[in-house]
């Protein structure tokens, strides 16, 4: 009995885990197996392990259709909110204001790219866009995705760094143009990361159906070996490395941070404990998945179609999962934030102050504004 493994690479919403089980793929596995012609002829029967599904593929798909919209609806509405209130509000003397920028601006384009994999999902999984849009879709969706957890990693550096070693510097013009190169270098790197995945994707005939697919077709002399590697990487700049760093020097930051008062003090280490159990709720479940998904293509987990089954189901719905960090950073690092409520409320005030009549009532906030800025400084460790 042979067993014929998946092509996946970097999982993205709507992505077949496609079952190779046609003659031509199973002669390509019998070459990757060092079978000689003697050996073909000497298999009197071949025999292709098919393990249905644990519920109906329809509405499996449907249920994620329905998520992903759902997730596309919140996300683009907080951030296009949190993109808005930054270019309008004068925020400069915010430290991390340029990554809070840039992680909206992130976590906007990934979901923008959701109708496009709902389509396919809707579609039973076929891509009926053309191999340019399934290049240019997955590019968008996975270089805002690492840029998304790059920048939640830069702004942890930032802030402990901000605190620790630099709390006496004045925020001088020579660390914002550090920020600003550091933006560019987030974003340089994540679509590097992206890059290998997304040059082997392709919109290829479904040997199963009528219709195309967009999938990675790696090297035929070894596609096995870079699925791995496209896994592991993903893995490790997903969240190996991040996470560690976001843990520890959050962490650090909650032990050092000035005692200004005891109830203030109190209510930054909950926002930073918050920062840390954001992350790794929304992305160890998917990277775990991921991670048993990559040991069964070295073979180092035995098949059953028990674990096929759990895999094939448990990668799309972690993934979906991951996916909800786009609702939850607008609200964690900006909603929970009263100098960002303040800017909001302002914003708002200022837009429909004509119309309602607001006019004084914005006069007379002024004199509130000097006492949100006394607390500017204390918020500047989690800001």
């Amino acid at each position: 009995v042979f067993y014929v493994g998946q092509n996946k690479g970097v999982p993205v919403p709507g992505a077949s885990r496609i079952k190779l089980h046609d003659l031509t793929e199973l002669m390509e596995l019998w070459e990757e197996l060092n079978l000689t012609a003697t050996d073909h002829y000497n298999l009197s029967h071949v025999e292709t392990l098919l393990c249905s599904g644990l519920v109906s593929h329809g509405t499996f798909l449907h249920f994620l259709s329905v998520s992903y919209v759902f997730i596309f609806l919140v996300g683009l509405a907080a951030n296009v909110l949190v993109v808005w209130v930054n270019l309008r509000a004068d925020r400069n003397h915010y430290e991390t204001h340029l990554y809070i920028l840039n992680l909206a601006v992130a976590d906007l384009c990934v979901v923008a790219t959701l109708p496009v994999w709902v389509t396919s999902l809707l579609q039973g999984g076929r891509w009926p866009f053309g191999e340019a849009a399934c290049k240019f879709t997955h590019l968008i969706f996975s270089v805002n995705l690492f840029s998304s957890i790059f920048f939640l990693t830069s702004m942890s550096v930032d802030r402990y760094l901000s605190v620790t070693l630099f709390a006496e510097a004045p925020n001088s013009r020579r660390k914002k143009v550090v920020r600003r190169l550091i933006c560019i270098l987030v974003w340089l790197l994540a679509l590097m990361a992206s890059a290998p995945d997304t040059y082997f994707l392709q919109a290829v005939k479904s040997p199963h159906y009528d219709g195309t697919v967009c999938r990675p077709m790696y090297p035929s002399h070894n596609p096995r070996g870079w699925m791995v590697g496209v896994q592991l990487s993903f893995i490790v700049l997903g969240f190996a490395i991040p996470f560690p760093v976001i843990a520890v020097l959050y962490l650090r930051l909650a032990a050092v941070i000035p005692p200004s008062s005891d109830q203030e003090r109190c209510v930054s280490r909950r926002i930073i404990l918050t920062y840390i159990v954001v992350f790794l709720v929304c992305w160890l479940p998917f990277h775990t998945v991921l991670l048993l998904d990559t040991l069964s293509l070295l073979n180092l987990l035995p098949f059953s179609c028990q674990l096929e089954n759990f895999l094939d189901a448990s990668l799309h719905l972690t993934q979906c999962f991951s996916l909800v960090h786009c609702c939850i950073n607008p609200i964690v690092y900006n909603f929970l934030d009263r100098n960002y409520r303040y800017d909001l409320m302002k914003a708002f005030m200022f837009k429909y102050s004509s119309k309602t009549g607001l006019a004084r009532l914005i006069e007379g906030s002024q004199a509130s504004e000097t006492e949100y800025s006394a607390v500017a400084a204390s918020n500047s460790i989690i800001m």
